[in-house]
């Protein structure tokens, strides 16, 4: 069975309690350093800290936004603006209190989520267990993730276990959905994937129109699909082992146009990016030659989307996603979504114009105007062309607007090996009313909520 940790819930109601009161302890006692340091320069570690902030966000944004002297201009704010006030800080004696402050406001930090986490255990994923296929079929891309199919073995061990191995030639792409149904016509009783997520998303939908388990095999560079079903990305070949000791998952299955997803849909910015040629060779130095016109130029791009009934408009960068990401990491790699099957698209907008909204959006996060994170059921996206660039699972393709979103609900059977990782628990947003509420309200009853659904 996939690792978890469990306890009972008084223990874990009691406990939560209790780092729920340390964590507003701590963080009453950085309101208290600051107001017996008020005198000797508290006002100013703090001022000078939001100031740093405030430089370093507008630097990024002159950076990305413009060429020349300007870019120039905003890449040394960014890296001075830290350097001057740690000079600062340390000119004027102001060092002490500000480690103190810092670390005051980290401790109370972890200690919120740590209270956030402890009263709401994420749900278990429930797998059901099943017998071994008979037919299984496997698709290998041997480039993938740098060639993680050669290096693991994987063409081997899966014929150890049973498996017909459809080995891609990188010499001449195939038709990796044809290649499916050929075996779904074959009399494959499972597919599967070794390979990135757009070849993933590809084969998970053969299977889901005809209802036969899906498994994924962790050989693609990032592996988000994988990182979520709670796989081993460090060792693929542990994938394999759902063919002879595995379980079953029911998950939702995104659809942009038509066409499956099993991560992301992105519009705007990023699904400009990857339409260059040049960007899987150079990733960082195309995006840097192309924010300017994509953020301020001749070339910007902005998109318009209808989420259920809101509209949002004049975005720069839209990301619709297959079940929600928990914080505001959705564009890092380390981004997670705590669920699979909770049947509702995650929504991301962006609309930064200038370096004071990059401010205030670095600053206010969630709360800033230029931010949007919501779920929808339905995402409908249109611009001022007939056709919009769009990143479907990293893959670049032009679709004809309007670009519907929507989500299939438990459409697809996924194949997990019963002892794997699992899904790492997401980090809560911190809400301190809710911590208030934790410490020192109310005793939840058995099954209730100290938190609302994110």
């Amino acid at each position: 069975m996939s690792r978890s940790h469990r306890t009972g819930p008084d223990h874990g109601g009691a406990a939560a309690r209790l780092v729920a009161r340390l964590a507003v302890l701590v963080a009453v006692g950085s309101v208290v350093v600051l107001v017996l340091a008020v005198g000797k320069g508290g006002l100013v570690v703090v001022g000078a800290g939001l100031l740093t902030l405030v430089a370093c966000a507008a630097g990024v944004w002159w950076f990305l936004a413009h060429r020349g002297a300007v870019r120039l201009f905003g890449a040394a704010l960014a890296l001075l603006a830290p350097v001057g006030l740690v000079i600062l800080y340390a000119h004027d004696g102001l060092w002490l209190t500000a480690l103190v402050l810092l670390l005051c406001w980290v401790v109370a930090l972890a200690c919120a989520r740590a209270a956030l986490r402890m009263s709401r255990p994420p749900r278990p994923r429930r797998g059901s267990t099943v017998p071994p296929p008979d037919r299984p079929v496997l698709i290998m891309n041997p480039k993938s993730g740098g060639g993680k199919v050669g290096r693991f073995g994987l063409v081997e061990r899966a014929e150890e276990l049973g498996a017909r191995v459809i080995l891609l030639d990188p010499s001449a792409p195939a038709d990796v959905e044809a290649l499916a149904r050929d075996a779904v016509a074959d009399g494959a009783d499972l597919l599967g994937v070794a390979g990135g997520d757009g070849t993933q998303a590809l084969v998970a939908a053969v299977a889901a129109e005809h209802d036969l388990p899906f498994l994924v095999v962790a050989a693609g560079t990032r592996n988000h699909f994988a990182m979520d079903l709670g796989l081993d990305r460090s060792d693929p070949s542990r994938c394999l082992d759902a063919l002879t000791d595995g379980e079953e998952l029911r998950i939702d299955l995104g659809d942009v146009a038509g066409r499956a997803f099993v991560n992301t849909v992105s519009f705007g910015v990023y699904a400009d990016v990857v339409q260059r040629p040049e960007y899987r060779d150079d990733k960082a130095g195309t995006a840097l030659s192309l924010m300017p016109d994509l953020l301020l130029g001749e070339g910007v791009r902005r998109v318009e989307a209808r989420v259920d009934d809101a509209v949002l408009s004049s975005q720069q960068a839209l990301l619709v996603s297959n079940n929600a990401y928990q914080s505001l990491d959705e564009l890092s790699t380390g981004a997670r979504r705590p669920r699979l099957d909770d049947g509702e698209l995650g929504v991301l907008g962006i609309r930064v114009e200038d370096a004071a909204q990059a401010a205030d959006l670095v600053v206010r996060g969630s709360q800033s105007t230029g931010l949007t994170v919501t779920t929808a059921q339905r995402v409908e996206v249109t611009g001022d062309t007939d056709e919009l660039p769009v990143a479907v699972d990293g893959e670049a393709l032009r679709m004809s607007t309007p670009v519907v979103c929507t989500l299939r609900p438990g459409a697809l059977r996924v194949r997990v090996p019963r002892d794997r990782p699992g899904v790492a628990p997401p980090t809560p947003t911190v809400d301190w009313r809710r911590i208030v509420s934790l410490a020192f309200g109310r005793r939840p009853r058995d099954g209730e909520r100290t938190e609302p659904p994110s």
